[in-house]
């Protein structure tokens, strides 16, 4: 009698299956909404609760306020334009309509880039793009073509992540990088005054508006600015022109109050980045080179969203303590000179952030040898 075997065989994405190769994107759906029943078996490891998953899922709740201002800002910033009287729910649900294939677009060429990645590398899929994707519509024109945003977001995640080796190696932020891509790639479509607002085929901008930014303005001094009507409130409720995520204050406050609550981003950094901007600001005001009172420069462009945001990123930021302190005040610092002394590009915070994080690495270099060699010290004087 013929014996039977009765060796399990694996299943379709188990190793031996016949879908083996696939196992990855499996795993990342399978895992997405739900924690796995796997238990760690050899070996001694870290049991917290808060691990990369509930980190990126904390940025991400952080970053919906601004999102859901700048989908209303679109909208309400194309009536102010355009002379069409709108309420808050038709302003939100333009904005909403125009923001959404920016997010589809974004979410759609990354995470297929990612997963793609973790194929070829046999790894499994990290959540690290959940944060890319959410920043990426919020950091660029409302208008910016998709095609371009495609482009800019493959560059972005091959060059900036893959090649390092994924999350947690680039040592660039990925949606900065985006950014830079399009701003320097296509600069018409990332600068002046006719990329801010969002139009319709056949629509024009009403006498009297312009659609350009206040940074667009600051080099002409604080008058400049009050006259176009941009107020410190309206700067600080974010009721103007800009990015899509970077205009509300407000909202970008409400979301680090988050981020610092939660420990997930670093309030020295943020601190230290509004004290280098504030210091240089009002070096500016004394040496003549800006009639803008320093406080201004926190409330206009990119400036908190980076410096919550992006700045704090816990991968291309300084690791150490006292690399935060030298960190995010170097970034702020460099944000201001940018905008004082370079009237081609108003607003500094993308280059600031992306020079800094390029320095970071030597920055705590630095530190840990100072902390080495003080403690050399002690010893031999012990």
């Amino acid at each position: 009698m013929e014996e039977k075997n009765t060796t399990p065989q694996p299943g379709l994405f188990e190793k031996g299956g016949k879908l083996w190769f696939l196992h990855s994107t499996i795993d990342a759906f399978d895992t997405f909404l739900r924690v796995p029943g796997t238990v760690t078996r050899t070996g001694s490891h870290v049991r917290d609760a808060v691990d990369l998953k509930r980190i990126m899922i904390i940025v991400v709740l952080a970053l919906v306020p601004a999102a859901l201002f700048g989908m209303w800002n679109v909208g309400y910033q194309h009536s102010l334009a355009t002379g069409i009287e709108s309420g808050l729910f038709a302003n939100f649900w333009y904005g909403l309509l125009k923001v959404l294939p920016l997010y589809i677009v974004a979410y759609l060429v990354g995470l297929g880039i990612e997963f793609a990645s973790a194929q070829i590398r046999n790894e499994e899929v990290n959540e690290g793009y959940l944060v890319s994707g959410m920043l990426i519509p919020l950091i660029v024109p409302v208008d910016v073509p998709l095609w371009m945003l495609a482009i800019a977001v493959a560059f972005a995640v091959l060059f900036g992540k893959e090649v390092f080796g994924g999350t947690g190696m680039n040592f660039l932020n990925p949606a900065l990088l985006c950014r830079a891509f399009l701003f320097f790639s296509y600069p018409s479509k990332m600068s002046g005054s006719e990329v801010w607002i969002s139009l319709r085929n056949g629509e024009s901008l009403v006498d009297g508006v312009t659609g350009a930014t206040p940074l667009a303005y600051a080099n002409e001094g604080l008058a400049a600015v009050n006259n176009a009507g941009f107020s410190a409130w309206d700067l600080f409720a974010g009721t103007v022109p800009g990015s899509v995520g970077e205009t509300s204050v407000i909202a970008i406050l409400i979301g680090a109050a988050l981020l610092i609550w939660t420990g997930v981003a670093s309030w020295k950094i943020m601190i230290s980045s509004v004290g280098g901007a504030l210091l240089v600001g009002w070096l500016g005001n004394i040496c003549g080179a800006t009639d803008i009172p320093a406080w201004y420069q926190l409330i206009m462009g990119g400036f908190a969203f980076g410096t919550v945001f992006m700045a704090t990123d816990p991968v291309t930021s300084a690791q150490t303590e006292c690399g935060k302190w030298i960190y995010g005040f170097l970034v702020g610092a460099l944000c201001v000179v940018v905008r004082l002394f370079n009237p081609g590009y108003a607003e500094g915070m993308m280059l600031a952030i992306l020079l800094m994080n390029t320095f970071a690495p030597l920055i705590d270099h630095y530190v840990t040898s100072a902390a080495i060699s003080r403690r050399m010290k002690r010893v031999r004087t012990a």
